[in-house]
């Protein structure tokens, strides 16, 4: 049975960071590139990162290159995405997936709030 348990979020004020952390079960982890997703209130969910199931191949959402790093322990079959300088616009419920994404493979997310 696939299991995604993302784990990390909470309030944060603008500019400051979070680690965000995906566990993953009953899949071959290791071969899969692996996502990060976001689901703004009242906004589809959107791209936001991808590793390829080596690590060496990353791409990002324009709206997060250069702040965002996505990566990967495949020993602990975790995906982790270290976000820096956030904004408020970074605020989402963020979920990992395969990628392209699975509709079996949504988890319940982890709730990223960057208010003052």
């Amino acid at each position: 049975q696939v299991q995604l348990v993302e784990s990390g979020g909470g309030l944060v004020q603008p500019g400051g960071s979070l680690r965000l952390s995906c566990a993953a079960s009953g899949i071959p982890f290791s071969i899969y590139a692996m996502g990060w997703y976001r689901q703004a209130p009242g906004k589809e969910r959107e791209f936001v990162a991808t590793i390829s199931g080596s690590g060496i191949n990353t791409d990002y959402a324009d709206s997060v290159k250069g702040r965002f790093t996505i990566s990967r322990d495949n020993a602990k079959n975790t995906v982790y995405l270290q976000m820096n300088s956030l904004k408020p616009e970074d605020t989402a419920v963020y979920y990992c997936n395969r990628h392209p994404s699975r509709s079996g493979y949504w988890g319940r997310g982890t709730q990223v709030t960057v208010s003052s």
